[in-house]
């Protein structure tokens, strides 16, 4: 068997999304590390928009693996035994980072002598923010749960259209799809229609925003893509142009709106538990016509970034940030100090993602390429 995707496929305008996406998240938690307790405007509008960072790769990996699954079902690889080797493939790319941060992120704490979560063991299957707030210790982990259990989700439900109907089609893909969009909309309007969980002191971005059932959707509008670009490729390039336009406008509109009218997340949860979140993933799709085409010769420092973005993301909070506000409060420092330690957590963000990436993250990939080709 040949295999589906190889490193050599690289489209340069999906790296460039890749980077701007993890960009947008270091300048949020560089706010956080320099400015934690501002009000200002600027300050709140910069971590706002890294936010939106995490929602950009939500639908990048819903299009690239939505690209995968919808090759396996074109090639006819859709028995169990396939099905298990595109598990496994993901799996080996984003199951040893994960554990290896958080062992990481469990040894740091012991070294700070703090008591370990309740619950720790859940971190170990992705279940800590599954239906209940993203616990406050690595944090980042709660996109990774999301991710997981999309992943495993679409293609059980392709598998059970295989053993039903003995065959799979690409109507069957986006049948599944649809539904899943439709069936975890159909969640958030139940949740937000109950109140469940939605006390007094109820967080929008840690009990809503970040848990698995109310964001799993995210990945799917990526997989509309894919089954747009795959299948009518012709017309995903010839509206390239005009989904960017729109957007722009689009994420203007909305944005300048929100800012406009100071629509505080728990203040407007109608708004923000049923409509933003599908909007701007829907808004970030109208970009990838344009971004999954676009042809450049590749920049060398973006491609790096792009590479790097999955180590960065693991080690920038909780290794990195985290590590230097034990040590150091600074919010009590001079404006020049606080720059040496921005400066400071820039590099050794992208110091531990390199070598992350090359003597841990790479190693592993080769090997999976050499042993597994499906």
């Amino acid at each position: 068997m040949q295999p589906i995707t190889t490193s050599k496929e690289r489209i340069y305008g999906l790296d460039l999304v890749r980077a701007i996406a993890i960009l947008l998240i270091l300048s949020s938690h560089s706010t956080i590390l320099i400015f934690p307790d501002s009000e200002l405007k600027s300050i709140k509008f910069i971590q706002f928009f890294g936010t939106v960072g995490v929602d950009v790769f939500f639908v990048l990996s819903g299009f690239l693996i939505g690209t995968i699954l919808i090759k396996h079902i074109d090639l006819g690889y859709t028995k169990s035994q396939d099905l298990y080797r595109f598990w496994l493939r993901r799996w080996l790319r984003t199951l040893p980072n994960y554990y290896f941060i958080l062992i990481i992120n469990i040894v740091l704490l012991l070294c700070f002598k703090k008591k370990l979560p309740e619950g720790i063991y859940s971190y170990f299957y992705f279940t800590q923010n599954l239906i209940e707030a993203t616990p406050s210790f690595f944090t980042e982990s709660w996109s990774l749960s999301i991710e997981e259990f999309a992943y495993i989700l679409g293609p059980i439900l392709l598998l059970f259209i295989a053993i039903i109907f003995k065959r799979v089609t690409k109507t069957s893909f986006l049948v599944v799809t649809i539904c899943v969009i439709i069936f975890f909309l159909i969640t958030k309007i139940w949740l937000h229609i109950t109140n469940l969980g939605m006390t007094e002191n109820f967080n929008w971005s840690h009990s809503f925003r970040k848990v698995v059932i109310t964001r799993i959707d995210s990945i799917y509008y990526g997989f509309i893509g894919a089954y747009l670009s795959f299948y009518h490729s012709k017309f995903w390039r010839k509206i390239n142009k005009l989904t960017l336009v729109l957007g722009i406008v689009m994420f203007v509109s909305i944005h300048f709106y929100l800012f406009k009218s100071a629509l505080n997340p728990n203040a407007y949860l109608l708004f923000y538990n049923v409509f933003y979140l599908p909007l701007l993933s829907v808004n970030i799709l109208l970009f990838f016509p344009f971004f999954s085409t676009y042809k450049s010769k590749n920049n060398k420092v973006v491609v790096n970034i792009s590479l790097w973005s999955y180590s960065l993301y693991l080690v920038n909070y909780s290794v990195v940030l985290l590590t230097i506000k034990q040590f150091i409060f600074v919010s009590d420092l001079s404006g020049f100090n606080k720059l040496l330690i921005l400066l400071s957590y820039w590099f050794l963000s992208f110091m531990l993602a390199y070598l992350m990436f090359n003597y841990f993250e790479k190693p592993i990939l080769k090997f999976r390429d050499r042993n597994i080709n499906a």
